[in-house]
């Protein structure tokens, strides 16, 4: 370090045994990181897992060369750890987020979910953005929140007004 004289070093282990890595002398555990998601769930518990989900996110897009606004990122790990416990977006973890048969048939195995419910007597609620882009239904967020917010009052007809050319004195006979 530039500022203090001291020799600091970084350390890259492969492995994952966080909770040993943090508890060795002379390393700072709150310097610790992994970027396995589950033993940080596991050893630092949810948030720190969905800080982790973050910051992983936005290190390998900054490696591949995008940019990805971070409140995007932060809305795709809450997502991930709403239910108190790391959950994939994939089939498995789409699952355990949600009861829809629309939702799990829009995402993978479209059959097998339909033919399960149809079987198992299973019932949607379609109240999800899937389910209501499957169903054909406008979706009751942004803009499709509100049908009417005020009806006004109007007339069948507009009123007449006068127009300049309607009187008269505007009127010149055709000479036959």
């Amino acid at each position: 370090d530039e500022q203090s004289g001291k020799e600091k070093y970084k350390l890259l282990v492969e492995g994952d045994n966080l909770r040993a890595v943090m508890a060795t002398h002379g390393v700072k555990g709150t310097r610790t990181t992994s970027n396995n998601t589950y033993e940080v769930e596991k050893t630092l518990g949810i948030e720190a897992a969905r800080t982790t989900i973050i910051n992983e996110i936005q290190y390998t897009m900054v490696n591949h060369g995008m940019s990805i606004d971070r409140r995007h990122v932060m809305l795709l790990s809450d997502l991930m750890t709403y239910k108190g416990e790391v959950l994939g977006i994939t089939r498995f973890g789409l699952a355990k987020m949600k009861e829809s048969v629309l939702m799990l048939a829009s995402f993978e195995k479209t059959a097998d979910h339909l033919f399960d419910a149809a079987y198992f007597g299973q019932k949607d609620s379609v109240c999800g953005v899937s389910e209501c882009i499957i169903m054909g239904i406008p979706m009751n967020i942004g803009t499709g929140l509100f049908k009417l917010l005020h009806k006004a009052n109007r007339d069948p007809s507009p009123p007449r007004r006068p127009l300049i050319f309607d009187t008269n004195e505007f009127h010149i006979p055709l000479v036959t």
